[in-house]
């Protein structure tokens, strides 16, 4: 009898459920992703506090989430939390909340995790992969770097994502240019850590990107009004494209940025910070083009059950 798993993460930016039916011993059929933003890391970079809105709002995601996955006859579900709720000095009113009402403990993943997973669901999904691959996770309030043969052999996660670069560089509309270049600048050290922990990195000869900033580019690389995971899955974008995309949101008010093929409400505010976390990687990693992957960490931890 084939089993449905699920899993949930919780992310700085976005809440989201997979759940699949399980084919064989590393095999599943999605019947079910779907991701929702409800920042849940709003203003956690300043206060190191979850808002009760911002956990409010996760909540009732998780409730329908709850319910979907009872619909289902779910037989095992994971259900992790990320950068947001790691930094968190009141992570255990969040914590206690959504077991309540999920019935399922969270576990706060730490960065090294979160890379692993994501390496998981990533390069699992890309048939016939050959060589060393790298996978950037632009999350919310984390950016993770895995790299491997096969299997994970090294991970750094940089405390730089989207929500965390543009609450703490973008207070314009549209970005200053001393916004974005402070925004680079931080970015930029960053990257040299990483550097430092992935020495092997320019060996990588697959370069996966993963994660709603990557995804949202690539839609608007395609001119994609609707989402489709067909046309994302496995697009691959130059490093141009990317810069061009970058150049056309970045110099854009919020009304222009969201006039764009698959923009969403809850992304726009958030985007320019994520696009320059993604374009200072490609110039500073001189990566000349990116594969995209919807399978992330949700798959990575899906394939954990199984």
């Amino acid at each position: 009898m084939n089993k449905t798993l699920a899993a949930i993460d919780c992310g700085t930016n976005s809440t989201r459920l997979l759940i699949v039916e399980q084919k064989g011993p590393s095999e599943y059929e999605t019947l079910l992703r779907e991701t929702q933003i409800t920042r849940l890391g709003e203003g956690i970079d300043l206060s190191k506090e979850l808002r009760k809105g911002a956990i409010d709002r996760v909540l009732v995601t998780l409730i329908d989430y709850a319910e979907k996955i009872s619909k289902y006859g779910t037989s095992k579900v994971k259900f992790v939390a990320t950068s947001a709720v790691r930094d968190a000095n009141n992570k255990d009113i969040f914590l206690q909340a959504a077991e309540e009402i999920t019935g399922i403990k969270p576990e706060i993943l730490d960065g090294n995790d979160e890379a692993r997973f994501s390496f998981v669901g990533a390069t699992k999904s890309i048939p016939d992969i050959e060589g060393p691959s790298l996978v950037i996770d632009i999350g919310g309030g984390s950016t993770e770097f895995a790299f491997g043969n096969e299997k994970l052999e090294l991970s750094h996660s940089a405390d730089i994502g989207c929500v965390r670069i543009s609450e703490r560089f973008i207070e314009n509309d549209p970005a200053l240019p001393e916004e974005l270049s402070a925004a680079q600048s931080l970015i930029d050290l960053h990257l040299d850590d990483v550097l430092m922990e992935i020495p092997a990195i320019h060996s990588a000869k697959n370069i996966i990107g993963v994660a709603g900033t990557i995804s949202a580019t690539s839609m608007i690389e395609q001119g994609l009004h609707d989402y489709s995971f067909e046309l994302v899955h496995n697009h691959v974008m130059s490093k141009q494209s990317i810069e061009e995309v970058f150049r056309l949101l970045a110099t854009d008010s919020r009304e222009g940025r969201l006039s764009n093929p698959g923009m969403e409400q809850g992304r726009v505010d958030v985007i320019v910070g994520g696009l320059c976390i993604l374009v200072q990687i490609m110039r500073k990693l001189d990566f000349e083009e990116l594969q995209v992957s919807e399978k992330d960490i949700l798959d990575g931890l899906v394939l954990s059950l199984l």
